[in-house]
């Protein structure tokens, strides 16, 4: 047993690395829950609008994720070995990286804005498509705003975490986030005299509160620059090693490819799932965003395997990495059954909180305990999927999750859905089976051990 679970001091530093993850996770996926109510108290259509806006953004967010992990994993080992000019290089490297999607996205969402929402509004009725389709759109003319200070505050918090400070990132979330909650309250519904904006309240006051969390993280790591070496001179030039921009695109693109293509293969599933109508929409929308409150504890250890093992990894200690990697994978599956089993049991009281109809509530209901059931699966997934990532083996990874994603969920869920009568319950519930393949295949991948090496010592 002593393979799986750890000593004190193991959890003592794993904790350490990630109760400040958590903290921030939870919070904001908090006041994400209580923003979404706040929307939903304006009718279905309106959170219907914001749900399929939020699918785009939320392939923004992976993407911005996806094109800082390939840098990422070379600055943890780049840390691991305690060389800060390589950690310093990545950083530019992210700043670069950052510069690129931020032009890209505003290039699509502009261009291509009204033909992404029109996707998911194919089943619905003319009126209720229409009144989707403006709400969906004024929130997305004012999101864009947040595009920016997004970037910025990922590429700073990213190698904050890399270097082992996880508090600062979660301090700026949790400032960032009570902001957010309380300008909803303002703006959404026009309280103390402000103006009555409903969904573009939510979309402003999200904007200002990621500008304020940007300026705490940045202003933070150049006031400590004694602590964060890496920042020193970081601007003097943009310039990145030839041999470790070649390594890091090589790792990294990869990592980015398979971000887009999975978070664009979740959205659509949803638009396949939308086919059965905005009801559906709806229900998922709900789902979605109580799980994300209960998945705190299984993402903050994917973030943390990937510190622990790749600074292991590193230091060239590989049974270390063994080790770690082993027992954060249980300590992960072990906690989300607790989480999972608290969400099952509180499935029925969340979706009576939205202005919503009874369909739509006992729908929800029903597919958040589907989900509750598939969370410790979900989470060895999670954790698996950062352990291989950790030792560079990107491609591998981009096979695991986008492969996987476009040639069998896909193809299962289009096909589900549009060859088949199966209620739309039944359906969501095959779909969450699915990932009973992809945790045989993780595991395989996990016992053959070809992820652990060192990927920095060559380029050093």
């Amino acid at each position: 047993m002593g393979k799986f679970f750890g000593d004190w001091k193991f959890y003592k530093k794993l904790l350490w690395l990630a109760v400040p993850i958590m903290v921030q996770n939870a919070i904001t996926n908090f006041v994400g829950f209580l923003d979404n109510i706040m929307v939903g108290q304006l009718g279905t259509e309106q959170m219907s609008g914001v749900a399929i806006v939020n699918q785009f953004v939320f392939v923004f967010n992976l993407c911005v994720f996806g094109g800082l992990s390939g840098p990422g994993i070379f600055g943890a080992q780049f840390f691991g070995c305690r060389d800060f000019k390589g950690v310093r290089d990545t950083f530019r490297f992210k700043v670069i990286t950052g510069a690129v999607i931020s032009i890209l996205t505003f290039a699509v969402f502009i261009g291509f804005g009204q033909n992404l929402i029109q996707m998911f509004l194919t089943a619905s009725s003319t009126e209720d498509s229409a009144a989707t389709f403006g709400y969906g759109m004024t929130y997305l003319s004012v999101i864009l705003f947040e595009i920016i200070p997004f970037i910025i505050v990922q590429i700073y918090a990213s190698t904050l975490r890399e270097t082992g400070e996880t508090v600062v990132p979660m301090a700026a979330g949790i400032v960032a986030v009570f902001v957010n909650l309380v300008l909803n309250y303002i703006l959404i519904f026009g309280n103390f005299g402000a103006p009555k904006l409903g969904v573009a309240g939510a979309a402003v006051a999200t904007v200002i509160s990621r500008v304020i969390e940007c300026s705490i993280v940045v202003c933070w790591t150049h006031l400590h620059k004694r602590k964060n070496l890496f920042i020193v001179g970081a601007f003097r030039s943009l310039r990145v090693p030839i041999a470790l921009t070649r390594k890091i695109l090589v790792k990294g693109t990869p990592l980015m490819l398979n971000e887009i293509f999975w978070a664009g293969g979740m959205a659509m599933i949803n638009q396949c799932f939308s086919v059965r109508g905005l009801s559906v929409v709806a229900a998922l929308n709900i789902t979605s965003t109580i799980a994300n409150l209960f998945n705190i504890v299984f993402i903050a250890m994917g973030s943390c395997v990937a510190i622990l093992v790749g600074q292991h990894l590193g230091a060239n200690e590989f049974e270390e990495a063994r080790g770690t990697a082993t027992k954060v994978i249980t300590f992960s599956v072990l906690a989300t059954i607790g989480t999972s089993f608290i969400l099952f049991l509180a499935s029925g009281l969340f979706p009576k909180l939205y202005n919503t109809s009874q369909q739509i509530r006992s729908m929800a209901g029903v597919m958040i305990r589907i989900n509750a059931m598939v969370m410790p699966l979900q989470a060895f997934l999670h954790a698996t999927y950062f352990t291989i990532r950790s030792g560079g083996r990107t491609w591998i990874t981009f096979l695991f999750d986008s492969a996987y994603t476009w040639c069998v969920a896909i193809p299962f869920a289009f096909c589900i859905v549009h060859l088949t009568s199966l209620h739309i319950i039944l359906i969501y519930s095959m779909y969450c089976s699915l990932d009973i393949i992809k945790a045989v295949v993780g595991l395989i991948l996990l016992k053959r051990g070809i992820w652990v090496r060192n990927i920095v010592e060559e380029t050093v």
